[in-house]
């Protein structure tokens, strides 16, 4: 199954290039979202946390994260929890229905994440990150991957024992936001300590946290030299982000923005497509947040969003859409 995957999963592969991956994020990063950032040139696509108690499988929300067999490869869950066994069992079951990769959610800052010492949390407990490490990796036989912060606050940075315990234990790749647990998302992320864990590992590491453009991603890339970069934020409303940075890094060139039709085609994919997924009413809500940001590259997209919010049923969303659209290409 591993030689199936795309680099970093095969680290020494001869079609190595800079990896280009969605992140992560609760409520955004559903099958939806990731099959159309992958559609627009991400090379992998990270399923939103599921967290490894088995009893929080079964909820609406958990049910939708799961390893899907339909899914584009590469099919990469993450597993939020503190208990070794049960984030075994987790990662277990996740292959069982299609995961390919298993990636270990440390870097999360939330505080009722981080509450229940889940999360950044964790990377105050080094023993049990290992004992974590260990256990799943021990559990599964397809690749594992973590994803950390740099540390628990600006006086205990600790990425580089962290990456590691992860190269130690055979982790295949480590991703590093730039910033502590304590900073959550606030000031700027700092590349310097992801410059130092490349420096201090020999597996994969990938660069994450105020990546927003082609250029920030080719001086990440140099400055840390880092094997790939993960893209958040900048990707909410404007998965075309990928293909614009996977042009740049090939050409040195600035690629051409898209067309109102492709926004058009691609707005419509992914309502059509959350409705399919949720259901009317979920729907409807979900949508709403999509549009919201794809609406702050368009035209009187205020305009826009706020007639889209006060929609009721997908038949009305989709219509006000066509119209928007053939209104602003004349």
């Amino acid at each position: 199954m591993k030689d199936d995957l795309p680099f970093p999963f095969n680290p020494g592969s001869s079609t190595e290039a800079p990896s280009l991956a969605l992140a992560p994020m609760a409520g955004i990063t559903d099958k939806v979202f990731r099959d159309i950032c992958r559609q627009q040139g991400a090379d992998y696509a990270v399923s939103e946390m599921v967290a490894s108690q088995k009893h929080l499988w079964d909820s609406a929300k958990s049910s939708s994260r799961h390893a899907d067999n339909t899914e584009t490869a590469p099919r990469m869950v993450q597993l939020l929890g503190t208990n070794p066994t049960e984030l075994a069992e987790a990662a277990v079951w996740q292959q069982s229905k299609g995961a390919q990769v298993i990636d270990l959610n440390m870097g999360c800052p939330a505080k009722k994440v981080c509450d229940v010492a889940a999360g950044s949390a964790l990377l105050a407990y080094p023993n049990l990150v290992a004992d974590i490490f260990n256990q799943v990796k021990q559990a599964i036989d397809i690749p594992l991957t973590v994803k950390i912060r740099t540390g628990t606050d600006r006086d205990h940075i600790n990425a580089i024992d962290i990456a590691r315990l992860a190269e130690q234990c055979g982790l295949t790749a480590i991703t590093i936001h730039g910033r502590t647990r304590a900073d959550k998302f606030s000031g700027q992320a700092e590349y310097d300590t992801i410059k130092a864990v490349k420096q201090a590992v020999q597996i994969p590491v990938i660069a994450n946290g105020d990546i927003c453009s082609p250029k920030q991603v080719e001086f990440v890339l140099k400055y840390t030299n880092a094997e790939g970069v993960m893209i958040g934020r900048a990707a909410q409303g404007y998965p075309w982000i990928f293909r614009e940075i996977k042009h740049y890094l090939q050409t040195g060139n600035t690629l051409e923005k898209p067309s109102l039709t492709e926004f058009q085609a691609v707005i419509l994919q992914h309502v059509q497509g959350l409705h399919q997924l949720y259901g009317e009413h979920l729907g409807v809500r979900i949508s709403r947040k999509h549009l919201g940001w794809y609406s702050q590259h368009l035209r009187q997209g205020s305009e826009l969003r706020k007639a889209f919010n006060v929609l009721t049923t997908c038949e009305e969303q989709l219509d006000l859409i066509g119209r928007y659209f053939e209104q602003h290409k004349n």
